[in-house]
């Protein structure tokens, strides 16, 4: 069972930067991919599914999806006129390091998935080439799903972590409070590099969806639906490697395992991992690992997946930026967090 676990991890990990027709569909790959994994483990049940049915976050997060596709639709046209004021007035970028620090400080407060929603819709209407606003995008989700841990209404994480601690509202704040700051801020500096107007540009960029329909919303509502499902199918299948080999490791190892955030829910982790009987070191080493590799591959966080949909990110895209800056991230943090 754990060998088979082990060989369905790397094909999630490999096949959507080796084959198109994965990486187009990724969604439904990683559903299929879900529900091999807890056949294999055998956590397949009607009871699993009606459990992840019953999960009010999945619907919360698809009506938002919609809602938010359906009026940023309707109203695209004086969306486009608003950025272009906006961006007349004030340097873009200038304009991208504020979106980045204040949608990822806010995200703790208006919750990462309504903070990614206004970050695709503000970004798709700049004036940038294609791989700019991928860039952007990228470091932006990566401040969202920073900033969002520091309360229990961010993310369904920060909710778990809280509530297995019995701390209070404000706990993980102080406990990574100034970490996730200085994080947001050094991404808000980069993220401005690439905000770059090219020249001789007299309109928004091509825009992705510029031809998007109400049909097309629906669609990629339904695709985010599917998503999250695949993610609570592959943290229950993958639960029997967590709880026999993860949580047994030290902090510092558990660093960079879960860097399996990338692909598998980071709350799934959280909630076999963080144990009150932890030191606040201990839970703090693993949040930071968690959170800053949920960036670096679409699965791993709502922002993400919110993101690449909306724009028709490709898997092979969003590596490209996001490896690298994840991993540059997670060394200076490991030096900050067991060396200093």
């Amino acid at each position: 069972m754990v060998i088979a676990l082990f060989v369905i991890l790397v094909l999630i990990l490999l096949l959507p930067f080796m084959v198109k027709q994965v990486e187009h569909n990724l969604e439904y790959f990683l559903f299929t991919m879900g529900i091999i994994s807890v056949i294999v483990s055998k956590q397949f049940s009607i009871e699993l599914f009606l459990h992840i049915f019953k999960n009010p976050l999945i619907y919360y997060i698809t009506l938002a999806v919609l809602i938010a596709g359906l009026v940023f639709t309707l109203f695209k046209e004086k969306l486009k006129i608003g950025m272009e004021k906006i961006t007349d007035k004030i340097s873009l970028r200038l304009f991208a390091f504020i979106i980045i620090v204040f949608l990822g400080l806010m995200s703790s407060i208006i919750t990462a998935i309504i903070a990614s929603l206004v970050l695709v819709e503000i970004v798709n209407y700049l004036p940038l080439t294609r791989k700019n606003k991928i860039n952007l995008i990228v470091i932006a989700c990566f401040s969202i799903g920073l900033g969002a841990v520091l309360t229990p209404v961010g993310e369904p994480l920060a909710t778990i972590v809280v509530s297995k601690l019995n701390a209070d509202f404000f706990y993980l704040a102080r406990l990574i409070g100034i970490d996730v700051i200085i994080a947001v801020v050094i991404l808000g500096l980069i993220g401005a590099f690439f905000a770059k107007r090219e020249s001789g540009t007299t309109n928004f960029m091509k825009d992705i969806d510029a031809n998007e329909n109400i049909k097309e919303v629906f669609i990629r509502a339904f695709k985010v639906f599917v998503f999250i499902f695949a993610l609570e199918l592959l943290g229950t299948g993958f639960k029997p490697i967590i709880d026999l080999y993860i949580v047994k490791m030290k902090s510092e190892l558990l660093y960079w395992v879960n860097t399996i955030s990338a692909i598998v829910d980071n709350a799934t982790l959280a909630a076999a991992e963080i144990s009150p009987a932890m030191t606040q070191e201990q839970v703090r080493a693993i949040l930071m690992g968690m959170l800053i590799s949920g960036g670096m591959l679409i699965p791993g966080n709502i922002p993400n997946i919110i993101s690449a949909g909306k724009l028709k990110i490709k898997s092979t895209e969003w590596a490209r930026t996001a490896v690298p800056l994840g991993g540059i991230l997670l060394l200076v943090y490991y030096v900050v967090l067991f060396v200093i």
